[in-house]
């Protein structure tokens, strides 16, 4: 039941809380597919809470959000991770054989790794501590693979939890390492403008085409200019990619129009708008006069994800690594931690592999999860929370 502040509370001797199994719950919520529609699942996830006496609410972005602990907590952790998978839905096999993961248990399927594991995990923590001093928050959200949504909801409402937060643990597939840094990602389109003529007489015209030349060396030569950002000590340098190219409409005419898009993967203290314009200088600069040229971001209704880092020796770094056993390192995919990093200290941990020796785990055919894993992430998360705020 939810008291007054808002806080559920609940007696550790209750045998709802003891009878959490996070593998139990992760082959039921590996079944709903949430590629399309996180409807289900997020019904689902309600339902588990109820059912274990915590009421929860679903807020305005379509976040699930659940409360445990005194209002004027001193000590405030978020547990954060996604519901929402990518497509397509792949089916659900628990395999116990011991042919997969060095021989070890485990659970198939669409989510089961990235990022349903990781929610089971957290859970289970959850579950397990009734805090008195401190207060833990339970913020899931529905829209992590395409556009974050909720997330962007989640840290700009009113009554944020990530605002006044001491930490954030952001699910996801870490192999139980504690990860504090990770690279932001951004994506925009170059446009070049020249002028038509036929192919006979190409000096009549502008190529726009012919201006790639110019706007790859610039692309190339990005990092090197005077005021680009240093290599991060966790996260190393940043990258410039080009990805996509298109241009032309005939084949014996000099082309007008030309686009190229690009992959930037940034490092602190980068930003989006810093990138931008330093981009938009470098290529007004190469390109040449007779060709217009102008770089524009990837229209989308929230902030791209940006570079962020946890200092190291920050306490929640220092607790969850001790309670884990596991390093301390940068992780190597985009995540919402983006959004919280900037109001609280916030690392990234869960149990599966983004990849293993074989090939691509999460968003892969093949996508898997130990069954050991999921429940040393739940004690460590459980320790965590113990030492933090109980």
């Amino acid at each position: 039941m939810s008291g007054d502040d808002g806080a559920t509370t609940m007696s550790t001797a209750d045998s709802a809380f003891a009878g959490f199994d996070p593998v139990e719950f992760l082959e039921t919520a590996v079944q709903h597919d949430s590629h399309e529609d996180v409807g289900p699942m997020r019904t689902f996830l309600c339902e588990t809470l109820e059912s274990h006496g915590v009421s929860p609410r679903v807020d305005d972005g379509g976040n699930v959000l659940a409360t445990r602990g005194p209002a004027d907590a001193d000590t405030r952790v978020v547990l954060n991770t996604h519901i929402d998978t990518v497509s397509p839905h792949v089916s659900f096999e628990r395999d116990e054989s011991g042919s997969e993961a060095g021989g070890s248990d485990v659970i198939r399927g669409r989510g089961s790794c990235d990022a349903k594991g990781p929610l089971a995990a957290l859970l289970a923590a959850f579950f397990a501590v009734d805090p008195t001093e401190g207060r833990v928050t339970l913020a899931i959200t529905p829209d992590e693979e395409v556009l974050s949504t909720g997330a962007y909801k989640l840290v700009t409402g009113e009554d944020s939890p990530t605002r006044d937060a001491d930490a954030v643990i952001v699910g996801e597939p870490t192999d139980l390492d504690v990860c504090t840094a990770a690279k932001g990602r951004f994506q925009g389109t170059i446009h070049l403008t020249g002028a038509n003529a036929h192919a006979a007489e190409p000096e009549t015209g502008a190529n726009a085409v012919a201006a790639l030349e110019s706007v790859l060396a610039a692309i190339r030569t990005f990092d090197e200019r005077a005021d680009a950002p240093p290599e991060h000590p966790q996260l190393g340098a940043a990258t410039l990619t080009p990805t996509v190219v298109e241009g032309g409409e005939a084949t014996n005419q000099v082309p007008a129009d030309c686009a190229l898009t690009v992959d930037r993967r940034s490092v602190p203290p980068e930003t989006a708008d810093e990138f931008h314009a330093a981009l938009t200088d470098q290529l007004e600069a190469a390109v040449p006069d007779d060709v217009g040229v102008e770089f524009r971001f990837t229209d989308r209704p929230t902030p791209f994800l940006e570079a962020w880092d946890t200092d190291p020796d920050a306490e929640i770094v220092d607790v969850l690594a001790d309670a884990s056993g596991g390093e301390v390192r940068p992780f190597t995919a985009a995540t919402e931690a983006s959004y919280f990093a900037a109001d609280a200290p916030t690392v990234v941990f869960g149990p599966g592999v983004l990849a293993d020796d074989e090939g691509a785990v999460a968003h892969a055919p093949r996508e898997y999860v130990r069954v050991d894993a999921v429940r040393a992430a739940s004690r460590a998360l459980e320790e965590t929370l113990r030492t933090l705020v109980a």
